[in-house]
């Protein structure tokens, strides 16, 4: 069986956490309390032989990136802020306020951007990224084509103009106070999937003594995917204006393909020198990402990997059913 590779992001005053099976989320509450919440990855992706494939996995990871990343950090805004209490007991119909006093023995399915909402979500997301970062620097280069010409000149300025708009918006995001925590717990993250490929007690003074960059990070995936971007595009050559604009919309996600794989396989010769050094700009990029985690960042990071790892144990084992710590998953 191929080495499984643990990995989450930051949400809103959480961390959330994917394992084999299930994800996570550990989300601190407004009265400091942590939530934690867990539900089954999707079988027909996550446990589909054909997404395991070289490049198609890649795939798989932008699928999670927007879709499941999403969706629970609008869930753990949600939490963090007190718009919904996950705890409270649902409404009966018929009953003004409320209805029992106890809790849920089910878990239950977070509020969730559903159906359309989600959709026209992802869409300008992904609008508002292909505009800036890819066809932004196509238009750049454009009015300069009198000094730079078509060939690789203009290639390479057009990446060196992405690889600026994507260092000038993450460091100015940074300055946001709230976006600062979210890069603390990104930090706390790290720390905690560091500790434990380590082989370190997921506790907060071992995972605390864990470096807060990674290998695997997506801010040095998207540096791959500027730098991998400038070979593919060039593969189309000079055609007209609009060809090249399709050409940027409609590779984008085979950039992102070769980019998973080469992160991969970095990471996985990582011990290697010259890895290290082709590694470098990508390590030195998550300064812009993540910050030094407090103890109570740490300490969400390690709830949700714990609980990730230790369904992936009992699942294993095979007495999910039976275990009587874990909740039963909630299905999607």
């Amino acid at each position: 069986m191929a080495k499984f590779y643990y990995g989450g992001q930051a949400v809103v005053e959480g961390v959330m956490m994917r394992g084999r099976t299930s994800a996570a989320v550990a989300i601190r509450r407004p009265d400091n309390s942590i939530y934690l919440y867990e539900e089954a990855l999707n079988p027909r992706l996550f446990h589909n032989p054909l997404f395991r494939l070289p490049f198609l996995r890649g795939m798989l990871l932008l699928w999670e990136m927007l879709v499941l990343g999403t969706r629970l950090m609008t869930f753990s805004a949600n939490v963090a802020t007190g718009a919904i209490d996950p705890d409270a007991p649902p409404v009966q119909p018929g009953t003004p306020g409320g209805g029992s006093a106890s809790l849920p023995e089910e878990p239950q399915e977070p509020p969730r951007i559903g159906g359309i909402e989600l959709v026209l979500t992802l869409l300008v997301s992904l609008s508002f990224a292909v505009a800036v970062f890819f066809l932004g620097p196509l238009f750049i280069v454009g009015l300069l084509h009198n000094q730079v010409g078509q060939g690789w000149i203009s290639l390479v300025l057009e990446g060196l103009i992405r690889l600026g708009l994507l260092i000038g918006y993450l460091y100015l995001i940074g300055r946001v106070p709230d976006i600062q925590r979210v890069f603390g717990y990104h930090g706390a993250e790290h720390k905690a999937i560091n500790a434990m490929e380590q082989g370190d007690p997921l506790d907060i003074p071992h995972v605390r003594r864990a470096s807060r960059v990674h290998t695997r990070c997506g801010t040095g995936f998207l540096l791959l995917v500027v730098v991998i971007s400038i070979f593919v595009f060039a593969l189309v050559g000079s055609p007209s204006l609009l060809l090249k604009i399709i050409s940027r919309v409609a590779l984008v996600p085979i950039v992102a393909a070769i980019a998973y794989e080469l992160m991969r396989l970095g990471a996985a010769n990582y011990r290697y020198r010259i890895v290290r050094w082709l590694f470098a700009p990508g390590l030195a990029l998550q300064g812009l990402t993540t910050r030094e985690p407090d103890d109570s960042m740490i300490e969400c990071a390690i709830d949700a990997l714990k609980r990730v790892m230790q369904r992936d144990k009992v699942r294993d084992n095979g007495r999910e059913d039976s275990d009587p710590v874990l909740p039963p998953l909630v299905a999607l």
